[in-house]
C-alpha cells in the first residue's frame, strides 16, 4: 500500500521533521558506537596478535582522517542522491566491513576494514547530516537540533561501551562485533522506511516557516562543488579560525581521549570495564552539554562560548595525568567536567559557519572545518599512541593537549562576528 504522504503529514500532530532528528539520531548513535569499538579492543588485539599501540593507532588515524574527509563530498552527495539513500548505503558498507572483521589476522587486513572502510562508512553519517538535517527541516530551534544530533556521538559511548566492555571480557572481541552488527541490521530497514531527504517529501514548510519550497536541484559536480566550495571560503578568514580551533578541537577529544583513554587507564591496572565506564560518564554528560550548548548557541554570541569551552576542556586535561594516578575518584571528576564540554564546540562552529558563508553553503563549508577537526584527531590518534611506547606513559600527549585547548579558547575570541552573512563587528585583542 502507497501511503499519501500529504494527508500523512496532515494527519500526524508531531511535525515529521522531529521524526527525522529522531531516526538521525538512532543512525549516529550506531555510527558512534562503531567508532568506540577500537578504544575497547586495542588491548584485545595487542594480546591476541602482538600488534603494538603505535601499529593500532596508525589504522585508527586513518579511520579518523577519512571520516572527516568524507564530510563536504558527503554533503554534495546527499544534495544530489538525498539524505536516505546515503544512509543506507553508509550502513550497508559498514555491516560488511564489521562483518569481515572477525576473519582478519594481519595488520594490513585491520588497516583495510577500519582505516579505510569504516573511515568512509562512518563518514558518511557525521556531523554534516546533522547540519544538513538541521538546515533542511528547521528555521526555529536550529542550534538545538544541531546539539541533539552531537550529542548522539556522546550518547553511542554511553550506550554502546559499557556494553561493548563487557561483551568482550565474557566473550571476547568477535562477540562485540556482531553486536553491532545486529545494531546496523535493525537500523537499515527503518531508515529505508521512514527517513526522509526534506520537508517537501511530506508537503510541509520547515518548522519556523511557513513557505512549503520545494528543492532547488543539485546542479554541481559532485567531486567539484566541494572543493569550489572550499576555494570560496578559504578566502575567507573566519574560515581559518574555525577550522585551526577545530583541529585542536578533534586532538583534544576523540583522537586522543576517545582512543587513548582505555588503555590509559590500563597501564594503572584499571579494569576495562571500569574504564569504558568512564567513557559512558563523559557520554551521558555531553549529552546534556552538547545539547545546552545548542540552546545557548541560539541565544548567545558563539565565540564566547566556545572561548569558555575550549578554556574548560584545557584545564580538565592539564588534570587528567594526575587523577590518573589518584585513583578511581579523581576520573570521575574528570569524566564529569570533561564530558560536559566533549563536543559542545560543535553548535556554536555550526551556527558561525551558517552566519558567516550562509545556510546553503554551510553544510560543505562544515565538512571542510571537520577536516581539520578529523586532522586533529588523525595526529593525536597515532602521535599519542607513538609517544605512549616511546615514553610508557600518556603524560606528555595529555598536557600537550591540555595547552592546545587553551590557545584555541584565545583564537576563538578572534573570530569575527557575523549577521546575515555580513560581519557586524570584530573583537580587538
Amino acid at each position: 500500500m502507497q501511503w499519501d504522504q500529504k494527508e500523512e503529514a496532515k494527519a500526524s500532530k508531531i511535525y515529521y521533521g522531529w521524526v527525522v532528528v529522531f531516526i538521525a539520531f538512532l543512525s549516529l548513535l550506531v555510527s558512534a558506537g562503531i567508532n568506540s569499538i577500537p578504544s575497547v579492543l586495542m588491548l584485545s588485539f595487542e594480546k591476541e596478535f602482538g600488534w603494538d599501540r603505535a601499529a593500532v593507532s596508525g589504522a585508527l588515524s586513518i579511520k579518523i582522517l577519512l571520516y572527516g574527509l568524507m564530510g563536504p563530498f558527503s554533503a554534495a552527495l546527499m544534495a544530489r542522491f538525498g539524505i536516505r539513500r546515503m544512509m543506507v548505503i553508509a550502513m550497508i558498507l559498514l555491516a560488511a566491513s564489521l562483518s569481515l572483521t572477525p576473519l582478519m589476522n594481519q595488520l594490513w587486513e585491520f588497516f583495510l576494514l577500519w582505516g579505510v572502510m569504516v573511515g568512509l562508512g562512518t563518514g558518511m553519517m557525521a556531523n554534516v547530516l546533522g547540519v544538513t538535517v538541521a538546515n533542511r527541516w528547521f528555521v526555529k530551534h536550529k542550534g538545538l537540533v544541531v546539539g541533539l544530533l552531537t550529542a548522539s556521538a556522546a550518547t553511542g559511548q554511553l550506550l554502546f561501551l559499557p556494553l561493548l566492555a563487557r561483551v568482550t571480557e565474557e566473550l571476547g572481541w568477535r562477540y562485540a562485533i556482531y553486536t553491532t552488527v545486529a545494531a546496523l541490521l535493525i537500523m537499515i530497514p527503518v531508515v529505508a522506511v521512514w527517513m526522509r531527504n526534506h520537508p517537501y517529501d511530506v508537503k510541509v514548510a520547515p518548522l519556523g516557516s511557513t513557505e512549503i519550497v520545494k528543492p532547488s536541484p543539485f546542479l554541481g559536480n559532485l567531486f567539484l562543488a566541494p572543493i569550489l566550495a572550499l576555494g570560496s571560503a578559504a578566502k575567507s578568514g573566519t574560515f581559518w579560525m574555525l577550522a585551526g580551533t577545530f583541529f585542536f578541537c578533534g586532538f583534544s577529544t576523540n583522537g586522543l581521549i576517545g582512543t587513548h583513554l582505555i588503555p590509559a587507564c590500563g597501564d594503572y591496572a584499571i579494569p576495562i570495564v571500569m574504564a569504558a565506564g568512564l567513557l559512558a560518564i563523559m557520554g551521558m554528560f555531553d549529552l546534556v552539554g552538547t545539547t545546552l550548548s545548542g540552546w545557548l548557541s541560539d541565544r548567545f554570541d558563539s565565540r564566547w562560548l566556545l572561548f569558555w569551552y575550549y578554556g574548560l576542556r584545557g584545564l580538565s586535561l592539564l588534570f587528567l595525568p594526575q587523577a590518573l594516578g589518584m585513583g578511581y575518584q579523581q576520573l570521575l571528576i574528570f569524566a564529569v567536567f570533561y564530558g560536559l564540554d566533549w563536543i559542545a564546540t560543535v553548535p556554536p562552529t555550526v551556527k558561525i559557519t551558517s552566519d558567516a558563508f550562509g545556510k546553503e553553503k554551510a553544510g560543505m563549508v562544515f565538512g571542510w572545518i571537520m577536516v581539520a577537526h578529523q586532522l586533529g584527531a588523525s595526529t593525536a590518534a597515532y602521535g599519542a599512541g607513538v609517544l605512549r611506547d616511546w615514553l610508557g606513559s600518556y603524560t606528555v600527549p595529555f598536557v600537550v593537549a591540555g595547552f592546545v585547548c587553551l590557545f584555541a579558547a584565545l583564537m576563538s575570541v578572534r573570530i569575527q562576528r557575523y549577521s546575515k552573512g555580513k560581519i557586524v563587528t570584530s573583537i580587538e585583542a
